[in-house]
């Protein structure tokens, strides 16, 4: 059982400095990055005009999925009643009036928490299209009457603090039903699921190789997850076959789509031999998401690894580090009977 500080934090770390390691050349070709950083590609974090290694959007929904899963679990435990997507559905409105859009009519009450008031969190780093307009469009999505059709990896990217706070069956489900509020196509929000299953079975001290297997068998019950386990029992035979990591991730897609970003992120994490920085390197260095990619893989292998298995130096350098630190302890804590935390996390 790994549920401590070093790897809550170290799956909230890493995925913030996967993100932040893939994000300079999330944009590029595979020669462009190559001919920008030499042929071995990106290999060290970029630091900002802030002297800071910038994150992005991904890491910024992440905490307030986190943020939205704490508010709801204080409302289950006072209120005798959760209804958490809803919830989760709030935190990511605050997280849309942090990117410059007004607030949603008729619900000021929802516009409060320590998140929104860390002005860092209010730098806009190119949000997502299917987020910010399932967002705008004033209706929140679910599985049974989805908001679009969309299977783009914004709902995927997001969901490690799922798999922290819940164990894995509650963990699949809750990060598919969190998914769907933005993204209605099953591999959308399966892949969310999927993750979740994969964060909370390391945290239950499974490997990496045993988690993806149970996640396997997961989806194995879902006839329109499929597609997903499809992607990711590919990225397992890979992973163990002797395919060069360039060509192997070229052949799992580019991860713009939630089952090719996992995909991507699970070959990674096993090829890495559970070496962080030999992950984020194969994770970040291919012509497509690079930052998300990188992202989910940083928090499967920090999940597995701990705080202990990232690079020091990054730690020091990654932008909101802070505010990481505290959102891993307050998932391991999970709830707490104070009047600190019920204005912390009010729950709604």
């Amino acid at each position: 059982m790994k549920r401590s500080e070093a790897y809550f934090r170290g799956c909230l770390l890493g995925g913030a400095i996967g993100d932040a390691f893939g994000s300079p050349v999330e944009f590029l070709s595979l020669a462009e990055i190559k001919e920008r950083y030499g042929p071995g590609g990106i290999t060290d974090l970029e630091v900002g005009p802030g002297g800071r290694a910038e994150i992005t959007d991904d890491t910024q929904l992440t905490l307030f999925t986190a943020e939205g899963l704490l508010r709801a679990e204080v409302q289950r435990r006072e209120g005798g009643r959760s209804d958490l997507p809803t919830v989760v559905y709030h935190a990511y409105l605050r997280w849309l009036h942090t990117q410059g859009y007004p607030r949603a009519g008729g619900r000021e009450d929802i516009y409060d928490g320590w998140l929104l008031e860390e002005r860092e969190l209010h730098a806009r780093r190119a949000p997502g299209v299917t987020c910010l307009s399932a967002l705008l469009s004033g209706k929140m999505g679910t599985i049974e009457e989805p908001v679009n059709d969309s299977k783009g990896c914004g709902a995927v990217m997001r969901s490690a603090p799922v798999g922290l706070l819940y164990p894995k069956e509650e963990a699949f489900q809750i990060a598919c039903e969190c998914g769907a509020i933005t993204h209605g196509h099953p591999s959308g929000y399966f892949a969310a699921g999927a993750l979740a299953w994969l964060i909370a079975a390391l945290i239950e001290g499974e490997e990496i190789a045993g988690a993806v297997e149970g996640a396997l068998a997961k989806l194995d019950g879902y006839k329109e997850g499929g597609e997903c386990r499809a992607a990711i029992t590919r990225a397992v035979e890979l992973a163990t076959g002797s395919e060069v990591p360039e060509r192997a991730v070229e052949m799992l897609g580019e991860g713009w789509v939630g089952e090719e970003a996992l995909a991507i992120a699970v070959y990674c994490a096993l090829k890495s031999g559970g070496d962080f920085l030999r992950g984020l390197i194969i994770a970040a260095n291919h012509g497509g998401d690079s930052d998300s990619t990188a992202a989910i893989t940083g928090n499967i292998l920090g999940a597995y690894l701990g705080l202990s298995g990232i690079p020091e130096k990054w730690l020091a350098k990654i932008e909101l580090d802070r505010v990481l630190f505290q959102m891993a302890d307050d998932l391991l804590l999970g709830y707490q009977d104070t009047e600190e935390w019920r204005q912390k996390y009010p729950g709604r």
